[in-house]
């Protein structure tokens, strides 16, 4: 697997459908909203990037709306039908 830093922060590339990875679109819109968050999903629609944080269940702020065992749930609810996206590991 492929690891990338943003914002200081080493990650590992779970995912990468449909070439969704773009690393300058990511750091245009990663925050340190995201950095509790184990996880990070982005997804594209109308060419337009949207980010996601998702947890494991031993993170203190895990909730079941962000447990990343429902992550093909939400890409298929949430998404655009066939999207590319991403899906990102923070290295611990």
């Amino acid at each position: 697997m492929k690891s990338v830093t943003l914002n200081n922060i080493e990650y590992e590339i779970l995912e990468d459908y449909k070439n969704g990875y773009d690393k300058e679109a990511i750091e245009e819109k990663l925050t340190e909203y995201f950095e509790p968050f184990d996880y990070i999903l982005g997804d594209w629609a109308y060419g337009k990037l949207r980010l996601k944080g998702f947890c494991e269940k031993t993170n203190a702020i895990y909730r079941e709306l962000n447990d990343i065992q429902n992550k093909d749930t939400y890409l298929k609810n949430e998404c655009a039908y066939e999207c590319k996206y991403f899906v990102l590991k923070k290295k611990v």
